[in-house]
Order: structure tokens, then sequence, then C-alpha cells
């Protein structure tokens, strides 16, 4: 029987995502002048205030709150009127020396030794449905806010718009798992006073759906544009006005968008967040390596659909275990267990192997924290970081390495594809 199945995003003026970018924006500075930096840092936002706490081992010093301030405004809170902006918004620093406990289960007398940061179990997981091998609802969720943050910024076409926004898409499977249609789409986005408000939501739907939903079609391939029909359930603005919002309707909290940074309710999630750690922490660095296996292992034909889980005990070098799900669509002859053992053998889960097979000590983590730190396309880009203590550095980096399809050939070699 046929089944619906739903996903959410968040845009990047998001209280949460707020505390998400500014969290990874400390990180990136802090790896771009001290690579062996160790950080675990967290924010909270609310009306008028930014909040830093956590712990750091690092040799360099930040002006914090500058670089908090300037992801503010460039997220776009930017006025008076938003009751939070990056110009006139309190930050206090909380941020302390990281606890020694931790640190000596992390640090090794070899780089290669090095335990994992924490215990616990990560996963990845990966689908043939997209091309970018992500749950379908959850990659047009964001695409949704995406497109809604070039219309905000661009102030042409929806003039209105402020940053804080939500997108939901629910999606019509048939037996075999194939989407067959979009059943419904969810958007909810914060927007300037209007004299009256119901000619305000006549033309916020209006809007959305005429101009922001074609923009989006336009973004995706052919099979995907035919899901949405003329029978598809909007809803926009459903409570109403949206004009109190971001940090001043809602607290933000680093690490609270956990399933929206995934893959959107499929697969699994082991529960630890990313944003504000760095990559010893193998609540993030393994989730990576595991997406990385994930997505390769489908682009070689090994399944349709995989989950990869790997688990660490703390100050622990190698994984306790690794697990893989194929959910029955396994093309090759062997079982879930005998690919989870291969996939052990060609991919090592070492927390410094990964870090540096994925490139991970590198200031690499702002662009994850929003819209997904899977399924986006890797790159090389140059960044150039300021500070006032150590001065200029421009560093070449690549971004989101755990989605390059690298390890192809070798899947197929191992598995006689």
């Amino acid at each position: 029987m046929p089944y619906l199945f739903t996903s959410e995003s968040v845009s990047e003026g998001h209280p949460d995502k707020i505390a998400d970018q500014i969290s990874d924006a400390l990180l990136d500075n802090f790896l771009a002048f001290d690579p062996e930096s160790k950080v675990a840092c967290e924010t909270l936002v609310t009306t008028g205030q930014v909040v830093l706490a956590g712990e750091v081992k690092s040799d360099t010093y930040l002006d914090v709150q500058t670089i908090a301030r300037e992801v503010i405004n460039k997220i776009g809170y930017t006025k008076g009127e938003y009751q939070f902006s990056g110009d006139s918004c309190g930050v206090i620093s909380l941020i302390h020396e990281q606890s020694q406990d931790i640190n000596q289960g992390v640090d090794r007398a070899t780089k290669e030794e090095q335990g994992a940061g924490d215990q616990g179990m990560m996963f990845g997981y990966a689908t043939k449905e997209t091309e970018n091998y992500m749950p379908l609802a959850l990659d047009i969720s964001h695409k949704i806010l995406q497109v809604l943050a070039d219309l905000r910024r661009e102030g042409k076409e929806i003039s209105y718009l402020r940053p804080d926004a939500k997108a939901q898409v629910t999606i019509e499977y048939s037996d075999e798992n194939v989407p067959q249609r979009i059943d419904t789409i969810v958007v909810s986005t914060q927007h300037d006073a209007f004299d009256e408000d119901d000619a305000m939501l006549a033309k916020i739907k209006k809007d959305i759906i005429e101009i922001l939903i074609p923009r989006v079609k336009e973004q995706l391939p052919a099979y995907v544009q035919a899901l949405f029909t003329n029978g598809i359930t909007y809803h926009i603005n459903p409570t109403g006005k949206f004009v109190i919002g971001g940090p001043h309707g809602d607290a933000g909290l680093t690490g609270r968008k956990i399933i929206v940074d995934t893959y959107g309710g499929k697969g699994a999630h082991g529960g630890g967040a990313f944003s504000g750690k760095d990559p010893s922490k193998v609540d993030r660095s393994a989730a990576y390596a595991a997406r990385h296996a994930a997505k390769n292992l489908v682009a070689a034909g090994v399944a349709d659909e995989i989950l990869v889980q790997v688990s660490y005990a703390i100050g622990v070098v190698e994984p306790t275990s690794i697990f893989v799900d194929t959910y029955g669509t396994a093309k090759v002859d062997l079982s879930d267990g005998a690919i989870a053992k291969k996939v052990a053998e060609l991919f090592d889960m070492r927390p410094f192997a990964i870090e540096e097979r994925l490139k991970l000590r590198n200031p690499i983590y702002l662009e994850t924290a929003a819209y997904g730190h899977m399924g986006k396309t890797p790159q090389t880009v140059t960044k150039v970081y300021e500070s006032p203590y150590n001065g200029r550095i421009e560093k070449e980096v690549e971004l989101f390495t755990w989605e390059k399809l690298d390890q192809v050939d070798a899947v197929k070699a191992a598995f006689d594809i």
C-alpha cells in the first residue's frame, strides 16, 4: 500500500542554525590559526544576546565577539526591528580550557594512536533516489529554503522576507519505495509587518507558490519536477502572521537540528550533534566517514540503499563495531554482516585515519552549518582569516570531502562488481 514520508529543513536564520553557524565559525578560526586545536563550542542566542560556552585547547587566541557578530550580520540580522542584530546584540564568552581528563584519552605519543574523543555510535546513509544520494524529501526541503534565502537577499521579487524560515515536504511512495508525487509542502517564513493580515497571508501564499516553487523546480532533474503535480497541498504560514521570529521569537542552541543536519529522518542518527566540534570528536568525524562509506557503496552498486553504523569507546583507537543495513536492496550475493566486514577492510575508521583521509583539520565547517552537512558538492576554495592577535592567513581547503566518490573503484574491486 502506498505510504507518505516527510522531512523538514530550517533556514540559516532559524535560531538553532544561527547558533550552529556561530559555533562552526569559531571552530574554523581556531583551526585556521592552529590546526591542532581541540574545540567543543556551544552557542545560545536569544533576544539581543549571544552566549558562548564550551571547552577549547589551542595555541591561538580569538576575538570571539567579533566573529559572532560577523556571522549574525552575514545571515541577515542587521535591523533593529528584528530585536536581534549583529551590530547591537550582547556577546558573552564563557569559553574555558578543555578538561585534561578528556584530553588524555585523545592525545597519544603518535597521532596514529589517537583515541576517540567520546563513546557513542554514528550513522551514515545513502540512497539512489537522488543524484546526490540523499533522501528526496529532505533534499527538496533544503532547496526550498536556499532559494527562499536567495530571494530574500535579492529583495526584488519578494521584498518583505526576514531571515527565519522552515520548510517541510511530504512525498507519496509506492509499495516498491519509489516516489510517486509530492503530497504536501509546508513553508513558514518570517516577514515584515503588513497593514492587513488577510491580504498579507494571501500575498505570501501566492508568492511562495508562483515565484519560489518554480525556481526550486528549475534546480531539480526532470524526474523530480514530474512529482510537482497540481494536487499538492500547500500550507503557507499556517499559524498566520510570522513577524516576530529569529532569536527574539525563540531561543536557539547549538546542535538542536541534528535530523535536519543529516538525513531528514531516513536511516538513523546516533544522537550526537556536529557543529562546534573539532574532528577529534567522533560524533562529527565518524558520521562524515560513515556517510562517505555509504555513498561510495551505493554509487558502486553494492545496494540501492545503505545504512552504515560505526561505534567507539572514548580513548580507544579502533571502533568497537561496524554495522551495515542494506534494507534488502543488496545487489551482491553477501549478507549484510559480510558486507560490513568488507567495509571495515575498505574504510579505516580509526579517528586519526578519518581526519587524514577526509582532511578534517582544516577550516571547512561553517559551510556545513546550514542546509545540511550531507549531500553538498565537494569543492576547493580559498578562505581568508584575519585576527588582531594572529594576523592574516589565507588557506586553500577542500569542502565536503566526505561527499567525494573517490572509493567507487576500490569498492567495485572488493565486491567483484
